[in-house]
């Protein structure tokens, strides 16, 4: 199995190079699901055992891939492939709802509009390879799109699902692709809070702060230094004001290191740390207190 660390780096070339969209699921798709639970977490295999990779709100939908038994189903959630506990979705096979953006995934050749949802209907238009369309319902495999005002039926199997509009183009697609990663990073650590740290640990039963950090981006396929002070020359600096989820924050608070203590920013001013304060994963502030007084720059991986 293709793990999604790999998924959303071939997402994010796949967009810098098309300058369209971030790419996500290319499969035929059985329905839809909706959450019917207050949370429902993506896992990367169809375990609760297996590692979370997001977590999905009441009310969110996802698009169904494969029924994996057990009542499992394989899912695409925001273009992120994983499984879902189908004892918390309602799943459909038909449904108008806002999925969300499709890219159409044809080689080269156009893709018929059908006015239904099937190969029987009258052809409502035509659209070529790459373009970006908004998908706003789902019927037995069959997507209903919308596209310069016509709305009409694509089959699934020549579709995409991808986060940005066609709008959506050159540097800004790239910074999407960005914030989608960094938000997964974010998402994946905080399943370790309360994890006790110690010193040298490096996971995943024990951290110490950089061993977290490193064992969590080693999770999405990146390979960072192992100290706080070394991370400093991995990825690039952006300011304070500019934090998005996922970027590594430093702090300095003993003099003999360029850095003494990292951690994982998650958004709304917080982060995420393997604290040698209360000697456990924990979220902290970096709008006032100790670690807004200590705060030292961030850097951001990918």
């Amino acid at each position: 199995m293709i793990q999604p660390a790999k998924l959303l780096r071939v997402a994010f070339l796949s967009a810098a190079l098309s300058a369209l969209c971030v790419v996500g699921a290319s499969a035929a798709s059985l329905g839809v699901g909706t959450v019917d639970a207050d949370a429902l977490r993506l896992r990367e295999e169809a375990t609760t055992e297996s590692t979370i990779l997001a977590t999905a709100a009441k009310g969110d939908t996802v698009v169904i891939l494969e029924d994996a038994g057990n009542n499992w189903y394989k899912v695409d959630y925001k273009t992120v492939e994983g499984y879902m506990s189908g004892e918390y979705l309602t799943v459909s096979q038909k449904a108008d709802v806002n999925i969300g953006y499709g890219l159409v995934d044809t080689d080269g050749s156009t893709l018929n509009v059908r006015s239904g949802p099937g190969t029987s209907y009258s052809k409502v238009t035509s659209l070529s390879s790459g373009t970006v369309v908004s998908i706003v319902g789902i019927d037995n495999g069959w997507y209903k799109i919308t596209y310069n005002g016509v709305t009409g039926y694509v089959s699934s199997d020549y579709m995409s699902t991808c986060k940005d509009s066609a709008g959506s183009r050159g540097n800004d697609t790239a910074a999407a692709s960005t914030s989608s990663l960094g938000q997964q990073v974010a998402t994946y650590a905080q399943q370790f809070l309360g994890v006790p740290y110690v010193y040298g640990g490096n996971g995943p039963n024990s951290f110490d702060c950089s061993g977290f950090t490193s064992y969590v981006y080693r999770h999405f396929g990146y390979t960072i230094n192992r100290t706080a002070s070394t991370q400093l020359s991995n990825g690039y600096a952006v300011s304070k004001s500019e934090l998005l989820p996922g970027d590594l924050v430093f702090f300095r608070y003993n003099t003999s290191y360029p850095a003494s203590h990292v951690g994982i920013y998650i958004g709304g001013g917080q982060f995420i740390h393997a604290s040698t304060n209360n000697y456990k994963v924990r979220i902290d502030t970096l709008l006032s207190g100790h670690y807004s007084n200590v705060y030292l720059t961030a850097r951001r991986i990918f």
